[in-house]
């Protein structure tokens, strides 16, 4: 595996993720930031954060499954969130779990959680893009 997943001890263990990646693999794979659209680009879970968050994930899966990788190869996230508030939280990690659930894995890399204005469109309340590692 291209891809070591660790928390420092000097660090707080945060979940869903973890601190520090170390990459020794030698292609990189930038995955857009996915929303919740399907393969048709009709968006999935209207006004539902935790649907929208699912598919984002299982999107970026999509994605780096096309070049032969998995989660287990991502190396950052970043995830955006239209009007995000803490409160928003127990959303997101439900979405989270829900796409770990479909996965069969727990995507944990270091990961930035932004708020935004907007997005493309209106319907889409959450985007993630991925940076993964592949031997």
């Amino acid at each position: 595996m291209a891809v070591t997943l660790v928390n420092p001890e000097a660090l707080p263990a945060v979940d869903p993720y973890r601190q520090v990646s170390v990459a020794t693999g030698s292609r990189l794979v930038f995955v857009a930031g996915q929303v919740s659209w399907d393969a048709q680009g009709t968006t999935i879970g209207a006004g539902d954060l935790a649907r929208q968050v699912e598919q984002c994930y299982l999107n970026v899966a999509a994605a780096l499954d096309s070049v032969g990788g998995s989660f287990e190869d991502v190396a950052k996230l970043t995830v955006h969130v239209v009007d995000w508030t803490p409160a928003k939280m127990p959303l997101l990690m439900e979405g989270i779990s829900r796409a770990s659930a479909v996965l069969g894995a727990v995507p944990v890399p270091p990961a930035t959680l932004l708020g935004a204005a907007a997005l493309d469109v209106p319907e889409h309340l959450v985007e993630v893009e991925a940076v993964a590692v592949l031997d």
